[in-house]
């Protein structure tokens, strides 16, 4: 119940300045808090470096070998992560913009969706234990409204 009380707490006062950010970027401006977004369907959260980043649609990406920059150059829009880079449980359950937690990822029909993890509170856990399915289907709809 605690842990219920400061997840929406949070939400309702700690996402107002990330109402206006359609993707999700750190200060430095890199998605998905400078993580190898390629990695991730290796099932590995992997830090990425600046020797190996680029951007794609504004955004800046880092990833962990050449090799994995040179797959997302080949087929971006493949590797880029669910609702901007949000946590998928929030958009879902909420239809709040919540940051995430880069080490805290599914790969879901070759999609990536990533969750808040902080705090005592593991949203991925709650989007297995409520259906993500529907919440999937609820998180586009409301993304679909944030645009």
């Amino acid at each position: 119940m605690v842990k219920k009380i400061i997840f929406v707490l949070w939400v309702v006062f700690g996402v107002s300045s990330l109402m206006g950010q359609t993707v999700n970027t750190n200060k430095k401006g890199y998605g998905v808090d400078g993580y190898d977004i390629v990695a991730y369907f290796e099932n590995k959260a992997q830090e990425g470096t600046p020797e190996f980043s680029t951007t794609f649609e504004g955004v800046k990406y880092q990833f962990s070998s050449k090799e994995n920059l040179e797959k997302f150059k080949l087929n971006a829009a493949q590797y880029c992560p669910q609702y901007g880079g949000w946590c998928a449980y929030a958009l879902g359950a909420k239809n709040k913009k919540v940051d995430i937690d880069p080490e805290t990822f599914e790969i879901r029909d070759g999609k990536l969706y990533l969750f808040y993890n902080s705090w005592g509170i593991n949203t991925y856990k709650s989007w297995k234990k409520e259906g993500a399915e529907s919440l999937k289907i609820k998180a586009d709809e409301n993304w679909k409204k944030q645009l």
